[in-house]
This record gives structure tokens, sequence and C-alpha cells, in this order.
């Protein structure tokens, strides 16, 4: 009776140790944590695309005000780039910057990500425009992260870089609003314009937000 018992407690010490290494290797090789369900799920990189959309939620201090403000999930974003056979995402933080895709997966809540595309690709992203694409975003590279979401070009986040580079194509992906469009009438957003603009919100500014990108029928 012992030797059984001493034999099961074993297989479950083997199962473990199998179940945290193939935890482990998972991540290593590319797999993502679905945070709804708390699976794994594999992620074939060789299916993304440059010009792809990628969207997380973002651990950041203003994530939960975007989030209940623009009545999205995903408060971050960026856009997929091929570079030598390795993904990246440009994306616009503290400075607009290329983060190598894996990192970036992983500094997103849960892990979680979802990548977009736009419909017909194939005809709207030729060779020529993913070229004006690149070098319009080169034009971002390395300025500030914008904080007060101003539609200038002098600072510049996540949402408005992304729109900005397909709108130097002619396409615009997402309805652009005004700050007043959105639902501030939480504490947490209300306390968040509060820090950033004091007693002179700008409401009448003109705004890009990753949900309407993300809810954009263009994807």
């Amino acid at each position: 009776m012992i030797k059984r018992i001493l034999l099961i407690l074993l297989g479950v010490v083997v199962l473990i140790g199998l179940y945290i290494l193939y935890d482990l290797s998972g991540y290593a090789s590319g797999v993502a944590e679905d945070a709804k369900v708390g699976l794994f799920t594999k992620w074939n990189y060789s299916d993304l695309k440059d010009g792809d959309i990628i969207f997380q939620t973002s651990r950041s201090s203003q994530s939960k005000a975007i989030q209940i403000a623009t009545k999205s999930k995903y408060s971050h974003m960026g856009i997929i780039y091929k570079k030598k056979n390795e993904y990246y995402v440009y994306e616009a933080v503290q400075p607009v910057k290329l983060t190598p895709l894996r990192e970036w997966i992983l500094r997103g809540v849960g892990r979680h990500f979802v990548v977009k595309r736009l419909k017909e690709r194939e005809k709207y992203l030729t060779k020529a425009n993913l070229a004006k694409m690149f070098d319009t975003g080169e034009t971002f590279k390395g300025k500030n992260y914008d904080i007060y979401f101003n539609w200038s070009d002098e600072q510049i986040y996540c949402s408005e870089l992304v729109w900005k580079i397909y709108n130097s194509i002619g396409i615009q992906i997402g309805k652009l609003q005004k700050l007043k469009d959105f639902d501030l009438s939480s504490s947490v957003v209300r306390n968040k314009l509060k820090e950033r603009y004091g007693n002179n919100i700008p409401f009448n500014e003109t705004v890009i937000s990753p949900g309407a990108i993300f809810n954009s029928n263009m994807l």
C-alpha cells in the first residue's frame, strides 16, 4: 500500500515537472497566454505581415482610464514590422521606437494580444505603399510620447502613430473623435484628466483611440 502511494506521488511530481517545462519552453518559443481562459495558444509568427496592427492591454498608469473612457479592453497598440526574419512592433512609448515582438507581448497584461489586418491587404499595401508607410513612421522615430494626446506631430501617442502612418497612404482606420466624446464620468478618468491638464481640459482636441481602430470595419 505504501509503495503504491509513493508511486502515485512520484507520478504527480513528474507530471507537475513536465507541465512547468512546457510552460517555460512555451514562452521561449512564442506561446502566448490567453488571458480569458488561462490556456496556452500556439501562435504562428510566420503568419504575420508588415503593416499588421497589434493590440494589448497596457500595464501603464493611464491604461485603466483609457479603457473606461473608450469602453475598450485594449489600451496600447503598434504596427508589425519584419526585419531580417525577426518581428518587431513599431510603437509610441517613451520614445517612439521599434520593439522586438516577444518583448512587446511579455509587457502586456496576461501576455494577451490581438493582431488585426487591413482587408484586401495585398491590394492596398503594395511595396510602394509599405515603403511610404515606413518612411512616414521614421519621421516620428525618437519623438517623445504624448501624455496630453495632442493632435500635433511634435509628440505622439500609440494610436495616433498607427493612424498617421496609414493615413500617409490615404487609408484612415478608425473614427476620429473629440476628447469630449469619450466617457469622462468615471472618477478614474476624471482624476487622470485633472492630473494631466489641471482645470484646462482640452475637450475639443481631436483624438484617435486604440478602441476606435480595433473596432474599425476596415480590419
